[in-house]
């Protein structure tokens, strides 16, 4: 990173703001995209959703993070949290914001009950960083188009993930 990104929660940035960051990052378009459907009703998740700022503290960056559950085919719910979207305005990408918001988000799990992470998104990159695999996931289903191999999670014991379902948000 070329210069050192302040990362703080989320939630004490203004929606507004946020909301014109997710539209530079990934166009108006977005709430089409089916990582919307698989997160609606529910509201993110502040302890683990966060923004980066610039030296000029500038938002520069923000990540979010929501409860989702794995229904398996009996109906029980498997709760989870879906990490994303990783949003970084499109001048300021590859600078390492992005990197470091999943890092901050990702070491705010509790280690002493974590909840499996999901995710949409590139296998090599998420794969290498912070361990996120798609080889659990082939039996997984979503409420809309997606790529397979795009469709990751992170789990400290993947002996308790279901081989099948469809994911949705976790309405507890």
């Amino acid at each position: 990173m070329s210069e050192t990104a302040t990362i703080i929660p989320l939630d004490n940035v203004d929606p507004v703001l946020i909301e014109q960051l997710l539209d530079c990052a990934f166009e108006p378009e977005r709430r089409q995209r089916t990582a919307y459907k698989v997160r609606e009703g529910v509201d993110w998740l502040p302890a683990l959703s966060f923004a980066a700022l610039d030296g000029d503290e500038m938002l520069v960056g923000s990540i979010q993070c929501w409860p989702v559950a794995l229904n398996d085919e009996n109906g029980r719910a498997h709760p989870m949290i879906m990490v994303g979207p990783v949003a970084v305005m499109p001048d300021r990408q590859g600078e390492g914001f992005g990197q470091a918001l999943v890092s901050a988000s990702l070491s705010c799990i509790d280690s002493r009950a974590p909840l499996p992470q999901v995710m949409i998104g590139d296998p090599e990159y998420y794969g290498r960083f912070w361990g996120f695999t798609n080889q659990y996931t082939g039996g997984w289903d979503l409420p809309g188009p997606f790529e397979q191999a795009r469709l990751l999670v992170r789990c400290e014991n993947p002996a308790v993930l279901p081989e099948k379902g469809m994911l949705g948000p976790w309405l507890g």
